[in-house]
């Protein structure tokens, strides 16, 4: 029995043993797992820092070009062959194209009978301006386009390579050809352009929604050497200076270029400025367009039906805000003559009528913070007073019911670490920024912190 009671073992117990460390882990967890939960169940409040700046709204538009233009049509049939420059001027009597009978004056043309053909420097400078004007409009879901430029270049080249005949124009009256060519001169003193598309006609009160689709549009280019009837048109003048684009807009921004009467337009082909005479129209179906009307520019544009163009409205400069920062705030509006300063910080406040046990009248300075004024009155907090009490008018028995409310537009200024209301004047906004006035003597600084969205505070909140 000795033996067995000597030979039993006792499991060793060990004692807990807790160092510092576990002490700090467990409560560094602890912290972490608070902060957790108090992030995702408490209300964020995000800043904005308020930056001077200026918006940018999308002002381009594409016009139809609406001006004064005569199809000249052709007198007799034949091969015909175009002199004058196209987009260039001509006065009357001048030559425009020449009506083969024959068709040899190609071939007279391609044997080097009237000498070198080459192009100058201002020709080449031309075809240049047309390519780099048609890689910037270039749009792939209008292919058809590149179509209408192939022709516009080939029509082109082909005129300019025929200047240098006119030169030399009289050796064609002495050769074989003298007789079979027909010489037509402009009736009309303007510019010419060599294509026909049926809005030649068109005025601003026949514009509809159809016509800006240009799918449905159809140019049709006037070329060299082709073979006419007689009837057929040949070319167009436009004999008028005058000239005006009709670009489609709401009526709201109707209205505006309206009330603006002149607007300034940039010119995206040329990056060229002219101001622009506003006049609108409204069709049956509820479309609105607005017309342009310039009093030059037009023989830049003398080819193009479709033009791009930027509207540069009145620029405003001022604070960039978000247009979730913006809330309405009411006031009690009260005269200034009521309105001193006193309390212990010589702080703006009134005299608000109070009534002792003994039932007398005295008065109480209640601090109040003015947000905005006007030539006469000022706009105070209503945290503090109630409508129907009165304020005593300093140094007087006049009272005054406090009962007139108005409202301002403001933002929340976090700069003390609390939601202080900041009256704001608006200039212009868009659908996400306003721009409001700076320096004000009420309102907001650039570099202010502002609420981002200022539905998460009310007035005088604390922000952490």
């Amino acid at each position: 029995m000795a033996n067995q009671n000597q030979n039993k073992i006792t499991k060793y117990r060990r004692p807990l043993n807790i160092n510092i460390g576990m002490v700090i882990f467990a409560v560094i967890f602890v912290y972490i797992v608070f902060c957790v939960f108090t992030y995702f169940t408490s209300r964020h409040v995000v800043w904005y820092e308020v930056q001077a700046g200026s918006l940018s709204t999308n002002n381009i538009y594409e016009g139809i070009a609406i001006r004064d233009e005569t199809v000249v049509n052709a007198t007799d049939a034949g091969y015909i062959n175009y002199f004058a420059r196209e987009g260039g001027r001509v006065a009357v009597g001048d030559l425009v194209y020449t009506v083969d009978e024959s068709g040899k004056l190609a071939d007279y043309i391609g044997t080097g009978a009237t000498g070198e053909n080459s192009l100058s420097p201002t020709d080449l400078a031309e075809l240049k301006t047309e390519i780099v004007g048609f890689t910037n409009s270039f749009d792939r879901r209008n292919f058809s386009t590149v179509y209408d430029f192939k022709y516009d270049m080939e029509g082109t080249v082909v005129k300019l390579s025929n200047y240098s005949i006119l030169e030399s124009i009289d050796s064609l009256q002495s050769s074989e050809l003298a007789g079979l060519i027909k010489q037509c001169t402009a009736s009309l003193a303007g510019i010419v352009v060599y294509s026909i598309d049926g809005y030649e006609e068109l005025t601003l009160e026949q514009m509809t929604v159809e016509l800006f689709d240009k799918k449905n549009y159809e140019k049709n280019q006037l070329l060299s050497n082709d073979l006419i009837a007689a009837g057929d048109p040949v070319y167009k003048i436009s004999s008028n200076e005058d000239w005006s684009l009709v670009i489609q807009t709401d009526q709201e921004r109707a209205e505006e270029l309206l009330k603006a009467e002149y607007v300034k337009v940039r010119f995206l082909k040329n990056q060229e400025i002219s101001w622009g005479k506003v006049e609108s129209f409204t069709n049956e179906s509820g479309d609105t367009f607005v017309q342009l009307t310039f009093t030059n520019s037009m023989i830049t544009f003398a080819n193009d039906r479709f033009v791009d163009i930027e509207l540069i409205l009145e620029d405003e400069n001022g604070l960039k805000i978000p247009n979730s920062s913006i809330v309405e705030k009411e006031f009690f509006i009260v005269p200034k003559a009521y309105v001193t300063k006193g309390g212990n910080s010589a702080s703006s406040g009134v005299l608000r009528e109070t009534y002792t046990e003994e039932g007398e009248a005295t008065t109480e300075f209640v601090e109040t913070t003015i947000y905005n004024e006007t030539d006469e009155e000022y706009y105070l907090d209503n945290d503090l007073l109630q409508i129907g009490e009165y304020i005593v008018m300093p140094d007087s028995t006049e009272k005054y019911a406090l009962s007139k409310r108005g409202s301002l537009i403001g933002v929340y200024n976090i700069n003390k670490g609390y939601a202080d209301f900041k009256q704001i004047n608006i200039l212009y906004n868009n659908d996400e920024y306003s721009i409001v006035q700076s320096n004000t003597a009420y309102g907001l600084n650039v570099y202010d912190y502002i609420v981002l969205d200022a539905t998460t505070v009310s007035e005088d909140e604390l922000i952490h």
